[in-house]
């Protein structure tokens, strides 16, 4: 993973002035290309008047998880503190939203504009333990790239 071309490629990308959902939709297929153990990526943005997520643009297997309440699961959680979690080994987790079986490791990173939450990255991968501080700095880095576009 080489974090400074994928962060120029998203630079790019932001650059083109696409509509948000094309530019969120790119971001994911260059994750998912370039980054080996990135099996599933998208994002949920927030709804702010029924207080869950919403599944937006995504790459990979298709999901049923297209609402998830603030709170619930790894994602709502995220959504609740505005903090990072990464989880090795989501067999380990009381409260974790399983998308396939195949799922061994998620990361989720807050999109947070003006301070508040309004949208996260989901990373879901196949192989046991592969997130890094460089997988959890590359992926704040393009949250905080792409806040505005929420």
């Amino acid at each position: 993973m080489n974090t400074e071309n994928i962060l120029a490629l998203v630079d790019a990308l932001l650059a083109i002035k696409k509509p948000v959902n094309s530019v969120l939709l790119e971001i994911c297929k260059l994750l998912k290309k370039e980054v080996y153990h990135y099996d599933w990526v998208g994002f949920y943005i927030l709804n702010h008047a029924e207080n869950n997520l919403e599944l937006g643009p995504y790459v990979g297997k298709p999901t049923e998880h297209t609402h998830i309440a603030v709170g619930k699961g790894v994602c709502g959680q995220v959504a609740a503190s505005g903090r990072t979690m990464i989880v090795q080994d989501v067999s380990q987790m009381d409260n974790y939203i399983a998308c396939s079986i195949d799922v061994q490791s998620e990361i989720v990173v807050p999109v947070l504009k003006e301070g508040k939450f309004v949208a996260e990255i989901d990373i879901d991968s196949h192989s046991p333990a592969p997130f890094t501080n460089n997988d959890k700095e590359l992926l704040e880095a393009i949250a905080e790239k792409i806040a505005y576009l929420f």
